[in-house]
């Protein structure tokens, strides 16, 4: 039997796009059903790695960093809640968004990878962040979503409240920057292709196929 198509998704909690492109990921391979078999490991891409804990406005964050007017970025909120909305995912954009700090997220989701329910911590960060407007530097609400991702409350407070996985996140975030990773979602696939933003299914289902097939070229 064929090893499964290894999918590293690097990405950050703090990024819609990520979501986008998660959820297109997994209409694509939804789609191409039997024709492979995958697996996806959440990598670890902070965007803001020096976002203090109570974090920022963000509107006003991206309009300091992007030099992005009100106007445009309104605009592009929009745009990534109806790509949201066609993938069954809600942002719940509003003028008090703010944008956290994400280290103890990625932390946990180091952990979670050991525990085989990474996908599902993922998943439950997205929404707690995007969703239901909620602090990833919170610890309280990070205990919120592995309770919903079924993991284990006690050993994730015992990592909250140490630097349990710090050095490996590190380790992993330096590796990625390292290999020419600037920007998420970066998509790779058996470490030889590469797919970056939050692209269409359609997109997705093209690569795979051209993987699985032989027909991929590499970049």
């Amino acid at each position: 039997m064929a090893d499964p198509l290894r999918i590293d998704f690097i990405s950050d909690v703090a990024c819609p796009w990520c979501v986008i492109g998660l959820r297109s990921l997994q209409q694509a391979l939804a789609s191409v059903g039997d024709e492979v078999k995958a697996e996806i490991r959440f990598q670890p891409f902070e965007l803001n790695p020096n976002m203090p804990p109570e974090g920022e406005n963000a509107g006003e964050h991206v309009q300091k960093k992007y030099g992005s007017s009100p106007e445009r970025s309104a605009a592009a909120r929009q745009m990534i809640k109806e790509s949201g909305e066609r993938l069954g995912f809600t942002f719940n954009y509003g003028p008090d968004s703010r944008i956290w700090n994400t280290f103890d997220a990625h932390r946990l989701l180091h952990w979670a990878d050991i525990e085989g329910r990474q996908l599902a911590l993922k998943e439950a960060l997205f929404k707690l962040n995007f969703t239901d407007q909620r602090s990833t530097s919170d610890h309280a609400a990070l205990l919120d979503a592995v309770r919903e991702a079924g993991l284990n409350i006690a050993r994730a407070g015992e990592i909250l409240a140490t630097d349990e996985f710090a050095d490996e996140v590190r380790h992993d975030e330096d590796q990625w920057r390292a290999n020419g990773i600037q920007a998420v979602p970066s998509v790779i696939f058996d470490n030889r292709w590469l797919i970056q933003g939050g692209q269409p299914p359609e997109v997705f289902v093209q690569a795979i196929r051209d993987i699985v097939s032989g027909q991929a070229k590499e970049a």
